[in-house]
């Protein structure tokens, strides 16, 4: 594969293609083709009971070295360590229906919670807010003076660097991990040790108010639409984590570096996360992987770290790597969210496109924000070239038309949340937290502390609806947009 490096941080970036099948699937009487890989040989059979044979291939170490941007070093706070082994647990009970927390339009979490300064914040379907810290992981309870800690669950026991936290089901949460691209992804064996590098597990709380671990995530789901009759693609039949969908040989979705819950709608409490290669589309413990937006050098396709996923007002699936970016409706079944062919299945109001006023197509935009507001304007925020607002000229137009926004202090941006009321607010390296409210005003906002904004989380089922604001000096939930 061809690979570039990304910017001063040192990242790769690998061609790939928008989704792994990305040509029409040819009827299929006995074996399947990766249309992707198309010089890797046939696909294994679906039949579960006849894996590939071992091919006594030494896996590579994909290392524990930190994530690109891992951004200021975690405080974890204070707390006990759960330090129970993984159990399964439970679901943590139905939640709420009206949330528990403080209705003040602005509390400090850090303050009053004693979250301390974790590098990522999550809420799950029952208001338990999850806390991410290196190798810890924190959940504060409704009810709870402060939070319970766990650590070294899962893969951060195995030495591998946690980068961010997303809210599940109630009692649920998932924590993505960091392990470097492999020079070959393609393994000839599903007992390669590489597969389990990285990746993303499921925690759990338990009833009995400890935090477990509940699977590393691995239960490919996609549907065989080249046979025709809706079966599932074959699995392994040992853990292999997350690998591609479409042919598990490759275990190319190793680092996960953004991630969204959706928070309303048909496929509610779903979770998509961006990774090193593309989008990953997750239910409970199943998952389809992967798509991406990309572009072509020299009949080459190329895709950039994914860390801008959102969702859009109509529950559209935002997604803008270090290049490019694009729109997709999901189909409601979890087992097509890769199928590109017929389009129908998963209608793209953008394919892949660039903002020509930003840079030309080869630089690197480095795209860390995608929102729709409530008036159906799309937004993207760079980590070095500021907030753009975009619209979108065609479905297959490579390039859409960028209008940048002023009056910023900064353009390094961070984070993006569309509110219920029309704002756009928008982090900052550096500039605190900004407001654009509906009429197009910005502002600072004055009631949230710290100078560097890490992550954003709007969360329309609180009552009022809660804003996470994650900064470098700690947590603050803002009330009412």
């Amino acid at each position: 594969m061809i690979r570039k490096l990304l910017g001063a941080c040192g990242a790769v970036v690998v061609a790939v293609a928008w989704a792994c099948n990305d040509s029409p699937e040819p009827a299929r009487p006995e074996q399947e083709v990766d249309l992707e890989h198309p010089d890797a040989g046939p696909l294994p059979p679906d039949d579960a009971g006849t894996p590939p044979p071992d091919a006594g291939q030494t896996p590579e170490d994909g290392g524990t070295q930190d994530p690109p941007d891992a951004g200021i070093e975690p405080d974890g706070g204070t707390g006990t360590d759960g330090g129970t082994e993984p159990d399964g647990g439970s679901d943590g009970g139905p939640g709420p229906q009206t949330d528990p927390w403080p209705k003040e339009a602005s509390v400090n979490y850090t303050q009053r919670f004693g979250v301390g300064s974790p590098q990522s914040v999550a809420v799950d379907d029952a208001f338990n807010i999850w806390l991410l810290a290196g190798n810890r992981i924190g959940v504060l309870r409704p009810g709870d003076s402060q939070p319970l800690w766990a650590s070294s669950l899962g893969q951060a026991g195995r030495g591998f660097s946690s980068t961010v936290i997303c809210g599940g089901s109630a009692g649920r949460a998932y924590v993505g991990y960091y392990a470097q691209e492999l020079d070959n992804p393609l393994r000839s064996s599903y007992q390669d040790s590489a597969f389990l590098e990285g990746d993303l597990d499921a925690v759990k709380l338990t009833p009995e108010g400890t935090l477990v671990l509940e699977e590393h995530i691995t239960r490919s789901f996609r549907r065989n639409r080249g046979q025709g009759d809706g079966s599932l693609t074959w699995n392994p039949p040992n853990n292999t984590g997350i690998r591609n969908s479409n042919d598990w040989r490759f275990d190319e979705d190793r680092a996960v570096l953004s991630c969204v819950k959706v928070m309303r709608g048909r496929d509610k409490g779903e979770v998509y996360i961006g990774t090193n290669h593309g989008v990953t589309r997750i239910r409970g413990l199943d998952y389809n992987s992967h798509r991406h937006p990309v572009w072509f050098e020299d009949g080459t396709q190329r895709a950039g770290f994914t860390y801008a996923v959102g969702i859009a007002q109509d529950g559209d699936v935002l997604m803008a790597n270090d290049w490019t970016f694009g729109i997709v409706t999901p189909n409601e079944d979890l087992g097509l969210w890769d199928a590109m062919n017929p389009k129908v299945l998963n209608p793209m109001k953008v394919e892949s496109s660039y903002l020509p006023e930003v840079n030309p197509l080869p630089e690197f935009d480095f795209w860390r924000g995608f929102q729709q507001t409530k008036d159906g304007r799309y937004y993207l925020a760079s980590k070095d070239y500021g907030l753009w607002e975009m619209s979108i000229l065609s479905r297959s137009n490579p390039w859409q038309k960028g209008t940048r926004v002023q009056g910023l202090p900064t353009q390094g941006l961070t984070a993006l949340a569309a509110t219920d009321d029309g704002s756009l607010f928008i982090g900052t390296a550096g500039s605190g937290l900004w407001r654009m409210d509906a009429n197009k005003n910005l502002s600072r906002v004055a009631n949230v502390p710290g100078r560097t904004v890490k992550q954003l989380i709007y969360d329309p089922n609180g009552t009022p609806a809660m804003l996470y604001v994650l900064t470098d000096s700690g947590l603050t939930v803002l009330r009412g947009y």
